[in-house]
C-alpha cells in the first residue's frame, strides 16, 4: 500500500501562478489548527500560513473526476510526509472511495470509522477491479489522499 499526498510539481505550480486548476485565484489563510494539509499530510498547527484551492486528483478522464478545495502549506513544506498512513488522522472517520481502471468509482467503495485503516484498505485493495483509491473526508466530502498497490 502507498500513500500518496499531492505531487510537488502540482503544488510548486499553484503556489507559483496563484492559480488552482480552475483558474481561481489561490486563497491565503492563516491556521485556526486542525485544517488537513494535503501537502504532508497531517493537520495544521495554528498560526501556520496556508492556501486553500481547487484541486482534481489524479484520475482518467471520466465522468466521476471532480474538483474539490484543499489545503496546503503556503510554501514548500520542509519535510516529506511519513510512510504509511498519516497518523494526525488515524481514528477520523473516512470514506474509502475505490476508482478502476476507467476512472470509475467501483463498489469496494466503503466508508470506516478510523480504526485500523490498513486492514480496510487491504480489503478494498484485494479486488483487482480496484486500481486506487481516494480517502475522503465525510462531512465535507474532500480529497485527502490517495492510496495504490
Amino acid at each position: 500500500m502507498r500513500i500518496h499526498a499531492i505531487s510537488a510539481q502540482t503544488l510548486a505550480g499553484v503556489r507559483t501562478s496563484g492559480r488552482d486548476v480552475s483558474g481561481h485565484p489561490v486563497e491565503t489563510v492563516v491556521a485556526t489548527g486542525g485544517e488537513p494539509l494535503r501537502c504532508c499530510l497531517r493537520d495544521a498547527s495554528a498560526g501556520e500560513d496556508l492556501i486553500l484551492f481547487g484541486y482534481e486528483p489524479v484520475l482518467p478522464a471520466s465522468p466521476y473526476r471532480e474538483i474539490g478545495a484543499v489545503f496546503a502549506h503556503a510554501v514548500a513544506c520542509p519535510t516529506e510526509p511519513a510512510a504509511g498512513y498519516p497518523a494526525d488522522w488515524r481514528g477520523r472517520r473516512q470514506v474509502l472511495r475505490a476508482y478502476d481502471s476507467r476512472g470509475w468509482i467501483h463498489p469496494a467503495t466503503r466508508e470506516h470509522d478510523g480504526t485500523d485503516p490498513e486492514a480496510v484498505i487491504a480489503s478494498i485493495l484485494a479486488d483487482p477491479a480496484v486500481v486506487q483509491v481516494h480517502s475522503r473526508n465525510i462531512a465535507y466530502g474532500c480529497y485527502m489522499f490517495a492510496i495504490t498497490r
